[in-house]
């Protein structure tokens, strides 16, 4: 029975160009679109841009442009990003158009209960654009680490959301698994957080904030990140103006390390105000190290994706972000792991596999029997669990058997004696490429099309290589 799927990613904030972060919330969010399509699922993947703040609006200003331009014109960098990643998604949402911004101020009024406006005074980051605690301040000496400016002390009214009305049901959801997150050790620190987590601010002045949409009933008042942003999972579908049951819970929303707590405590707080069912899974993938270290404008060392993707194209890409960055944990990036990847591994185990296999079948005249892929269990568990990095060595594994195989049985030598038994020795090595290929398809789309397509042909042609030396 087919079913409907749901997936999210983060919306990035569209000061900056895309990263390679953004590309793993793309990946592992396309990989699973694929998969549940392979199964016969309708899905829906939401990807966007969060376009509100004052990081932004100073941006602009600086430019010399109007806003709307900047936004769209960077909104449109991501959207082309996407592209290029190969990834497939069904919507994308802006948090500036009209309808995002109608949705959310409807939604502002489903939560009128759970808001109450009050006085506030702390420190605060303009960079994070967030107060922080007495206690984080103190003990990163008064200066923002991601951004390395000292925090200014601001006092505003502000409207806050009570985060304490929800925190046992929270916990209970989370202890119990109905929201599930992954991986298992982020459940505990979530657990841990929640139990000191404040009702959270989710205003700004209209004097401090000035590009972002107006809070219903008081003019003074512009919404702060946490109800624009995260009701975009919502308003995507068209909430409330629209019945999203067919769609919602999601199924999965991914989301990096960094920006799991906001999802897994402030998000469920508005979910269960709204009266919805949490999503079923959360699932929170690592950073992308360079050369073993954070990457940042001051230590030079960021990785530039299109770099990559120019100089080895799509599937080397998604082959090395999904096999060697590690679905759960921090893995590093480094030119020579990706260069030994694609050289040994893919152009390797599986480019000269695929090109001895067709150059046999074809001098031997090998015609396959129509195929019928061969069901793997332990492929699906670990694809229904989101063990991807694990799902793909599982892959490689019968990929790499395969050529132990062709050595092993040498249908070269083989057809010199028994040319029907060299035959079936090939037909069997190209059936069980086939079988590995169906499982290829959700992480290397085309490299598993193209090797369908050279074995599913009435007679087997030479291919090109798949994976020629890198420019």
């Amino acid at each position: 029975m087919t079913k409907s799927t749901y997936i999210t990613t983060a919306i990035p904030y569209v000061n900056g160009a895309p990263h390679v972060g953004h590309a793993l919330d793309y990946l592992l969010a396309d990989v699973y679109a694929r998969y549940q399509k392979e199964q016969g699922n309708t899905v829906r993947f939401q990807t966007g841009t969060d376009e509100h703040g004052n990081k932004i609006w100073s941006k602009a200003q600086s430019l010399g442009v109007p806003v709307e331009q900047y936004v769209a014109e960077n909104s449109a960098k991501f959207q082309d990003f996407i592209k290029k990643l190969g990834v497939e998604p069904t919507d994308f949402i802006r948090t500036s158009s009209p309808d995002h911004a109608r949705r959310v101020q409807l939604i502002w009024e489903k939560l009128k209960d759970h808001i109450y406006p009050a006085e506030y005074e702390g420190w605060y980051c303009s960079g994070c654009e967030r107060f922080v605690t007495d206690k984080e301040h103190e003990e990163t000496g008064g200066i923002c680490p991601d951004h390395q400016t000292p925090y200014e002390r601001l006092s505003e009214k502000n409207y806050y959301f009570r985060i304490s009305d929800f925190k046992t049901q929270i916990k209970s959801a989370i202890e119990s698994n109905e929201l599930k997150i992954l991986p298992e050790f982020r459940k505990l620190e979530v657990l841990k957080l929640l139990e000191t987590s404040p009702d959270v601010s989710i205003s700004r002045p209209k004097k401090n904030l000035s590009w972002g949409i107006p809070v219903p009933g008081d003019e003074d008042q512009v919404m702060y990140v946490w109800i624009d942003a995260l009701a975009n999972y919502l308003t995507v579908l068209g909430f409330p103006e629209k019945d999203i049951s067919d769609f919602w819970p999601a199924d999965v929303q991914f989301v990096g390390k960094d920006i799991l707590r906001f999802h897994a405590i402030i998000w469920p707080a508005i979910l269960l105000a709204l009266d919805l069912p949490l999503p079923k899974v959360i699932l929170s993938h690592g950073h992308v190290l360079s050369n073993g270290q954070k990457m940042s404008k001051s230590l030079g060392n960021i990785i530039d994706p299109l770099e990559i993707l120019n100089k080895y194209g799509l599937d080397p890409f998604r082959y090395f972000f999904l096999r060697h960055i590690d679905t759960f944990a921090d893995s590093d990036f480094t030119w020579e792991k990706f260069d030994a990847a694609y050289s040994n591994e893919l152009a390797n185990d599986l480019g000269n596999l695929v090109q001895r296999l067709a150059v046999l079948s074809n001098k031997n005249s090998v015609n396959l029997p129509d195929f019928t892929p061969t069901k793997d269990e332990e492929y699906i568990s670990l694809m229904d669990n989101f063990e991807y990095t694990k799902a793909f060595d599982h892959i490689w594994n019968k990929i790499q058997q395969i050529n132990k195989d062709i050595n092993d049985l040498a249908p070269w030598s083989v057809a010199k004696t028994d040319p029907e038994k060299a035959k079936d020795i090939l037909t069997d090595l190209d059936l069980r490429l086939l079988d590995a290929v169906v499982l290829l398809k959700p992480f290397l789309p085309e490299t598993a099309n193209k090797i369908a397509e050279i074995f599913s042909a009435s007679s087997i042609a030479i291919p090109q290589p798949l994976f020629p030396k890198a420019k």
